[in-house]
């Protein structure tokens, strides 16, 4: 199935940020802690940048699995970091996870860090080399890499089917914001390609659910 890249916009109207802050991610999410904690041998003690955290929820997750961690949180609507700034102030994160409102491709940041974090940007970007050259760019060497997005479908029908199951009582603007992610999604083989482009040694791109792909690593 051809990708239909998705309008240039950012989730930020406040009504469709607080939708989709209020639905129910906590699956992915965790899966997506979990699959650090398979990568990282050991207790992640370092710098962290998150690029596109939305809501927070996942630096949250990540700061409460690893007390001794800071992170940096990227995301280029407002609209999104107002409710993540609620939410790492009801955490009593506020000395460890600081925002950021900017737009990739990020310029080059001041700090290097030792894991580079994202889920569910790459769809969003219809040049995604400016995520891979923001990786690229703002790790340390030897640094840890989770990317983790969703994997586009075969086919109409199969879009269809995932949107009935994961967004059958969804509100409006999320299911229609799901199928237009589904049809904007990469391939593992564009992605291998993406990565090739980058020089991103090191990576590997593998399928880990039904609808999400991860692509993770050590940068060499």
């Amino acid at each position: 199935m051809k990708r239909i890249p998705e309008p240039e916009e950012l989730m930020d109207e406040a009504d469709q940020a607080l939708a989709y802050a209020q639905a129910d991610f906590s699956a992915s999410n965790e899966l997506f802690i979990q699959l650090f904690e398979q990568l990282y041998a050991g207790e992640f003690t370092g710098l962290a940048l998150d690029l596109g955290c939305g809501p927070a929820d996942i630096p949250v997750r990540f700061a409460w699995r690893y007390p001794q961690a800071s992170i940096d949180a990227l995301d280029g609507a407002q609209a999104m970091l107002d409710l993540a700034r609620q939410a790492i102030e009801n955490n009593g994160l506020e000395q460890r996870i600081s925002l950021h409102c900017q737009y990739l491709p990020a310029p080059r940041l001041e700090k290097k860090y030792d894991a580079l974090l994202s889920n569910s940007l790459l769809h969003h970007l219809n040049d995604p080399q400016d995520l891979w050259q923001t990786i690229r760019n703002s790790a340390k060497p030897d640094a840890t890499v989770l990317v983790m997005d969703l994997l586009r479908p075969e086919s109409p029908q199969a879009v269809d089917a995932l949107i009935a199951e994961y967004a059958g009582d969804a509100p409006e603007v999320l299911r229609r914001d799901f199928e237009a992610s589904l049809y904007a999604a990469y391939t593992l083989d564009e992605i291998r390609g993406q990565l090739a482009v980058a020089s991103l040694q090191g990576l590997t791109v593998s399928q880990i659910s039904d609808r999400h792909l991860a692509v993770q690593g050590r940068l060499v």
